[in-house]
């Protein structure tokens, strides 16, 4: 068989001209809006039956897909992993749903009847699955974070206004109690004149215990039998030996391929404060402590200093500092507490702290969907009207396919949800290069380093994805 001829080619050769259309202009018809797939829904009527496409269904994945399928409203169509052996508990739910290593091939062979695509792969990979599917006038659902680099989250915003299709991603807080009651505090000015915010995280993963870390890159081991190819697994980024370090779920901990710590539980620590106070992006980031720094893995503990500009009226300049490791513990002042017991608040492994100017009351939050609660020795009482609220009527998941119906909106859609992803990245190419950069909001450029504008978008993607990059 010539190069030119192999199945990759011609997927990828399928796929760019069905890309193209979308970038014309045609128009996209759902197929559940069609009789054509009746017969295979007795169920439910065709009209009211989202069908997903599951890419990533291990791991997470098997939660993901679980979530959106388990209210009847959603059902998968087509799976798609590099390894079902990660997979295990959603093929066997859906033992008859057809399966694909590649997801350039699943859109090939079903793409017209996929009206939705779920995505739960790592985060390099995050991208080339959601533009893709964006581009054939998919909606999606991506987990956090939503991508791997700055840029890729700066494609996919556009790529949201130019298909109009309907977004997600998968910080499932900012879908919940804590999310609507964070919205009623801002409404009662609860969380007015924030000017300092304090957000850790206790160590949770390999990186961050000094006996597991490596130097360097880990040492090859044979590939499983059960993971089909390893270079769909490395998509867009290098391809480095395999190793049980990266695949299945180690991978977080590496430069090449994950976020770290801030990039993972970012999204769910800081993602209410970022989004309702309308902090956008700052305009320092700052590497004030990193332990055992390097290139290839990120810090044994880490801590990172955001600046925020002032916004407008009530939204001072504020100032973040990220704690993520064995020092990671913050704690409250004195005055703040209960003048008769003067008993501290446990404020568990995640959250976040937020001082008003006015140094009367503390907002504290730990992650997720979570409450909020004031820390206060005199105004707990004065603001607990503000703090009351019930939860939304669908939960993240459910949401998305409601919305993908047409009913209703999703909360954390790609506006929203590829800035905050953003803030993240910034401070992820801080880490790696560990100085102290300054950064342009308007031109969503440092100021200054050619070195850390280059990491914006990251190294130029192998050539099997670089088509990937121009479709929006």
């Amino acid at each position: 068989m010539k190069q030119s001829d192999t199945p990759s080619n011609t997927s990828r050769r399928q796929f760019l001209t069905k890309s193209a259309s979308s970038a014309f202009g045609f128009t996209f018809i759902p197929a559940y809006l069609t009789s054509a797939r009746a017969q295979n829904n007795p169920k439910k009527p065709p009209s009211q039956r989202i069908n997903l496409g599951c890419i990533g269904v291990g791991g997470r994945g098997v939660s993901v897909v679980g979530g959106h399928c388990n209210k009847g409203n959603a059902t998968p169509i087509a799976l798609c992993d590099v390894d079902f052996k990660r997979g295990g508990p959603t093929v066997k739910k859906y033992p008859d749903v057809k399966q694909f290593n590649d997801f350039r091939e699943m859109f090939d062979q079903m793409g017209e009847d996929i009206d939705a695509v779920t995505v739960a792969t790592p985060d390099h990979t995050h991208f080339t699955a959601a533009i893709q599917a964006m581009s054939l006038g998919k909606h999606v659902y991506v987990e956090k974070p939503l991508t791997h680099t700055f840029e890729e989250a700066e494609i996919l915003m556009r790529a949201e206004k130019k298909f109009k299709v309907v977004t997600q991603m998968g910080n499932q807080g900012h879908t919940s109690g804590g999310s609507e009651q964070f919205k009623r505090m801002v409404a009662g000015g609860v969380v007015d004149d924030i000017v300092k915010i304090e957000a850790w995280k206790s160590p949770g993963l390999w990186f961050m215990e000094a006996g597991k870390r490596i130097k360097g890159f880990p040492k090859a081991e044979p590939i499983p039998e059960s993971l089909k190819t390893w270079d769909l697994w490395c998509g867009p980024q290098e391809v480095k030996d395999f190793s049980s370090l990266f695949h299945t779920f180690n991978w977080r901990g590496f430069h090449l391929y994950g976020g770290g710590m801030f990039g993972d539980w970012g999204c769910h620590i800081i993602d209410f404060l970022h989004n309702y106070l309308k902090l956008g992006y700052p305009t320092e980031i700052n590497p004030a402590a990193l332990a055992d720094h390097n290139q290839i893995s990120f810090p044994l503990s880490s801590h990172i200093n955001l600046k925020f500009p002032a916004r407008g009226d009530k939204l001072p300049a504020v100032d973040l500092m990220w704690k993520a490791g064995g020092d990671y513990a913050s704690t409250v002042d004195q005055k703040y507490l209960d003048p008769k017991s003067k008993k501290a608040p446990n404020l568990g492994g995640a959250g976040t702290l937020a001082h008003r100017k006015q140094g009367d009351y503390l907002v504290h939050r730990n992650s997720h969907g979570g409450r909020s609660k004031i820390i206060s020795a005199t105004k707990r009482d004065d603001l607990k009207d503000a703090m009351n609220s019930q939860g939304p009527k669908f939960d993240h998941m459910e949401s998305f396919v409601q919305a993908c119906m047409g009913n209703g909106k999703t909360d954390s859609p790609f506006s929203v949800a590829a800035p905050l992803t953003q803030v993240l990245t910034l401070g992820v190419v801080a880490e790696f290069l560990n100085v102290k950069l300054k950064f342009d909001p308007k031109t969503k450029k440092f100021i200054g380093n050619d070195e850390a504008n280059a990491l914006l978008s990251g190294p130029a993607p192998r050539k099997d994805w670089a088509g990937h990059y121009k479709l929006a």
